[in-house]
């Protein structure tokens, strides 16, 4: 996990970036990095304009670029629990754009978990660890949807198997956690 300082010097970099290129077709790329930078270092109101701003330079004749930006504001909403019906068009657009990446497949499945249509997040979230098997963040998420419908066994296998892969430390935690107590209800 990088310091909240780089994260900031990121965003120095990027906006002097956006500067240089003008209205270069790079540019809506340039927003969504940095405001992919504000968000991580906890600067929402900055992030939420870049991204936003990305969408909009962004063509849909880049699906690559387009489904990532889509998917950077989409499930940042969906962490947030704002713009719930908004955040599913856009993450139902990314995966449109680009189904065969799985991080945008597991935002749509992580969507459903966030407002308990724990099924739909199976489905999704199973597709996901398909197309991307080796991601710690993935497995997790299907370990805890299938936590929610019962299929306790199975849970614990993707939490182990999630820890197995490496995650980020904040995230190796909550994994051994779980590991232990199952979700707790």
């Amino acid at each position: 996990m990088f310091a909240l300082s780089l994260y900031a010097e990121a965003a120095e970099a990027f906006t002097k970036a956006i500067e240089k290129v003008g209205e270069s077709e790079k540019r809506g790329t340039l927003f969504h990095v940095r405001g992919v930078t504000y968000e991580r270092s906890k600067h929402w109101s900055k992030a939420e304009a870049d991204l936003k701003k990305a969408l909009e330079l962004i063509p849909d004749n880049r699906p690559v670029d387009k489904s990532a930006a889509l998917n950077s504001l989409a499930y940042s909403w969906v962490d947030r629990g704002i713009n719930l019906d908004e955040a599913f068009k856009l993450l139902q657009r990314a995966v449109e754009l680009n189904p065969r990446e799985g991080s945008i497949v597991d935002s749509l499945g992580w969507a459903y978990y966030r407002v308990g249509r724990y099924d739909d997040a199976v489905r999704e979230l199973e597709k996901a660890v398909e197309l991307q098997p080796g991601e710690p963040t993935i497995n997790d998420h299907l370990g805890d949807a299938y936590w929610k419908v019962g299929r306790k066994l199975q849970a614990r296998f993707k939490w182990q198997h999630a820890k197995d892969l490496n995650p980020e430390p904040e995230n190796l935690e909550k994994i051994k956690a779980k590991l232990e107590r199952g979700l707790g209800e």
